[in-house]
């Protein structure tokens, strides 16, 4: 079983890997980086994708499955979710936010800030990866009918990973990195992907009891992604309103997915 889950969650995660390198490749396609608009519309649909997939490829899973082992849903929902979001707001005290004047400093700090912002966005894929990895662990040590489930979860996860790999890649490019160093740097902070991934599920299978906190967790590293990271920078600048539309198709589109595949 457990190789089976490693199996599955090395594909799953492997798929979301790729997509963000796929996103990162655009840095050869354009001469500048995206627009404003374009931007909000990137950061907006994947905030729905990762909202949805918390609600029912994470939480819900959670809660069924404590459910099933005779305890309460609620408890490890609400537990493992707030000891996800407290895990990556200490994260946050020792990495610095993905800001605009990040990207704008001085070409005398270019090394430092290159470094810094990959470091960013590596530990904001660690709950993707958790996600992945721990989704497909309850499917094939709890309950396999939720194996389709997982996979729209690494499928949801793998089409807002495209756009972030742009958004990395783009502005490096534009703050001055060769094309080729973009692509790389963009591609390689998903890699951190299908480690935690496999991490997360081989950890599962040695405590399978904490599965339901582990998921919960997952969903609350998420959450805290989105509301701290996204929606902010959705929202900068002039006020429109196509990030909130684009937030409310890509949770749409994770929803079905989830809930058509499951």
């Amino acid at each position: 079983m457990l190789t089976q889950a490693l199996l599955w969650a090395a594909g799953g995660s492997g798929f979301t890997f790729l997509m963000t390198a796929l996103g990162a490749a655009t840095v050869f396609l354009f001469r500048r980086t995206a627009s404003a608009r374009l931007h909000r519309i990137m950061l907006g649909f994947a905030a729905g994708v990762m909202i949805a997939a918390s609600m029912w490829s994470l939480l819900i899973p959670a809660i069924e499955q404590s459910q099933a082992a005779g305890g309460t849903g609620w408890i490890p929902a609400a537990g493992g979710s707030v000891l996800g979001i407290a895990f990556l707001a200490g994260m946050d005290v020792l990495l610095p936010h993905l800001t605009p004047e990040l990207l704008d400093r001085g070409s005398g700090e270019r090394g430092h800030r290159n470094t810094l912002l990959v470091l960013a966005i590596t530990m904001h894929n660690i709950p993707e990866g958790m996600a992945v990895g721990i989704s497909f662990a309850l499917a094939t040590q709890a309950d396999i009918t939720l194996l389709p489930a997982s996979m729209a979860l690494a499928l949801g996860i793998g089409i807002q990973n495209f756009p972030e790999g742009a958004i990395i890649s783009m502005p490096l490019k534009a703050a001055g990195m060769s094309r080729g160093r973009a692509f790389w740097a963009g591609t390689l902070s998903g890699a951190v992907e299908p480690v935690g991934a496999l991490f997360t599920i081989w950890a599962a299978g040695l405590v399978v009891p904490a599965l339901p906190y582990l998921l919960s967790f997952a969903a609350g590293a998420m959450i805290y992604v989105v509301v701290e990271e996204l929606i902010p920078e959705m929202s900068q600048g002039e006020h429109s309103n196509v990030g909130t539309i684009c937030f409310a198709l890509g949770f749409s589109v994770m929803m079905v997915l989830d809930v058509a595949l499951g």
